[in-house]
């Protein structure tokens, strides 16, 4: 799998997925800056696997494989699988078009982000960055304005904040679930072994699933605070997306694919 970020993002040593130079936004140096609308999505295309938030579980469990990864920190973290061979994103065309009607937040936020120093403790303040490498940021007055002739925010600035610091508190949520999946044990690796039709094979591993028979195993009282807290419903969505895998192997072109739990 691609690495991926999975909790908040920091601006060092490394930059999240697919943004190129991240700044934090500042009213004076930003002041004049327009950005235009998202035309296409070749930024992502070589990006195989994706953050997502556990709120939606629901929604991308109809389109996307949902697994689970382990960080750096070796806290596990839910991904999307957007490819089966490294640094490809299948739900991307050439013309950079999205190829579901579910498109990520982490993919929505974009070019804005949230960040802290990487070395902050849970309490750190987050700041609204953006990646000056987007080219749709410009000083020629193309787009939406970020700042008005006040220097005060624009609704589009408000909105994409408003979007930061709900995605952020989700971000949380989905730590404490992923927590709890760890804590009763139920978390096991997986790798999906893919056969192309050229005969060429890849072994994409480096992700979790949850394990049907530890969770059949669980003690009443444990089952039933699952249900109560509606983490179950997300357990079922990530067993249930796990079929997805043969939408991906039909886009990838493949002949074959397993997973192997």
């Amino acid at each position: 799998m691609t690495e991926t970020t999975h909790n908040s993002d920091t601006t060092t040593p490394a930059l999240p997925l697919f943004y190129k130079n991240v700044v934090p936004l500042n009213k004076e140096a930003h002041s004049a800056l327009h950005v235009e609308e998202i035309k296409d999505y070749l930024h992502t295309r070589q990006t195989n696997s994706i953050y997502i938030a556990a709120v939606e579980f629901l929604p991308a469990a109809r389109e996307y494989p949902i697994v689970f990864a382990k960080g750096a920190d070796a806290r596990f973290f839910p991904a999307l699988l957007l490819g089966l061979e490294e640094n490809k994103n299948l739900f991307v065309d050439a013309q950079g078009k999205w190829l579901a009607e579910y498109i990520p937040a982490y993919v929505r936020r974009y070019p804005f982000i949230l960040a802290t120093p990487e070395d902050s403790g849970q309490d750190a303040t987050f700041t609204v960055c953006i990646d000056e490498g987007f080219p749709g940021f410009n000083q020629d007055r193309m787009g939406r304005p970020l700042f008005d002739e006040q220097g005060r925010q624009t609704e589009l600035l408000d909105q994409a904040m408003d979007f930061l610091r709900d995605y952020q508190s989700q971000v949380q949520l989905t730590a404490g679930f992923c927590q709890n999946l760890a804590g009763h044990g139920l978390l096991e690796p997986m790798q999906a072994n893919v056969e192309l039709a050229s005969g060429a094979k890849h072994v994409l591993g480096g992700f979790f699933g949850v394990n049907r028979d530890r969770l059949k195993a669980l003690k009443p009282e444990q089952l039933a605070e699952l249900l109560k807290s509606d983490e179950m419903e997300l357990i079922f969505s990530h067993l249930s997306s796990l079929s997805n895998l043969d939408h991906l192997m039909k886009r990838l072109g493949a002949a074959d694919t397993q997973s192997l739990i």
